[in-house]
């Protein structure tokens, strides 16, 4: 078998008809290509080109194997020009969103600084937002969701969401708690408004309580911690952050708010090797982030 690299003195000598001109073009010695393309005519066992007194000529099988040559050449080319794409493509910034709540817990957590340490030219950007921001626009690259998703997306199970209904100490002094799903509509209720109308716990609480007094109506899971807090109402709430907050209690348990948490991308950005490093990452951090998640 011959060397693959000795192509490129024969490509060079039939380009520039001579040894010298080929050394020149490739910024070797004359000694070098007439070596290399005699190692290469051996290997094969014919000769590739006829030396004349004005140069070098091309043997009919000289001109036979020249287009196989050059498309090793542009395959090579192509092979180069695509791992320094691969290349560049492990830096730069990797856009994530999830719930703002979820944000602080991870990177308190350390996960986020491990993920840097390990690939010091990438960087986490969070896209915090309580509303399903479009992978498939390109808004953002990776998304941590729990609930119904885009069956276009591609995505992994990394911890499960689960729900209860939460209440102030305070309120549950003056107004007592909900000993069933049934008496949520005999309560003050705090929600999330039209604008996260597609919200499983929205659409939970207008199918159990359709009829209930609404205290307030919250356009964030952030904000719907703090209006249970001050007293106003009672809602539901996932339990990584109900539970954490020393001034609510549990009141109620919602099974059938429970769902599976997901990183997920588009399939097109799946094997960008960027969003692969992160996406394989915390694929493998799953133990780690059930309890930032799931409480």
């Amino acid at each position: 078998m011959f060397d693959w690299n000795d192509l490129k003195y024969f490509l060079a000598v039939a380009r520039h008809g001579s040894t010298i001109a080929a050394g020149k073009a490739l910024g070797l010695s004359q000694s070098t290509v007439h070596r290399r393309l005699d190692e290469l005519e051996r290997r094969l066992g014919r000769m590739l080109v006829t030396r004349q007194q004005s140069g070098y000529r091309l043997t009919e099988f000289g001109h036979a194997l020249l287009p196989y040559a050059e498309r090793v050449e542009a395959t090579i080319v192509d092979f180069t020009r695509r791992a320094g794409d691969v290349e560049q493509d492990m830096k730069g910034a990797i856009r994530v969103t999830c719930p703002e709540p979820i944000v602080a817990r991870l990177i308190q957590s350390g996960l986020i600084d491990s993920f840097h340490a390990q690939h010091p030219s990438l960087r986490v950007e969070f896209v915090m937002s309580d509303r399903y921001l479009d992978l498939s626009k390109g808004e953002v690259d990776v998304a941590f969701r729990s609930g119904d998703t885009d069956d276009e997306l591609v995505g992994r199970k990394i911890a499960e969401s689960v729900w209860a209904v939460y209440a102030s100490g305070d309120y549950v002094e003056r107004h007592g708690k909900p000993d069933r799903v049934e008496d949520l509509g005999r309560h003050l209720l705090v929600g999330l408004d039209d604008s996260l109308a597609n919200h499983r716990a929205v659409k939970w609480l207008k199918e159990v309580a359709p009829d209930a007094r609404m205290a307030a109506r919250i356009n964030s899971v952030l904000g719907l911690v703090s209006a249970i807090k001050s007293g106003v109402g009672i809602g539901p709430l996932p339990i990584a952050l109900g539970d954490a907050e020393p001034d609510l209690v549990r009141v109620l348990a919602l099974p059938e708010l429970t769902r599976s948490w997901r990183i997920l991308t588009h399939p097109d950005l799946r094997r960008v090797p960027r969003i692969a490093a992160f996406f394989d990452f915390i694929v493998l951090q799953r133990e780690a982030l059930k309890p930032i998640l799931t409480g």
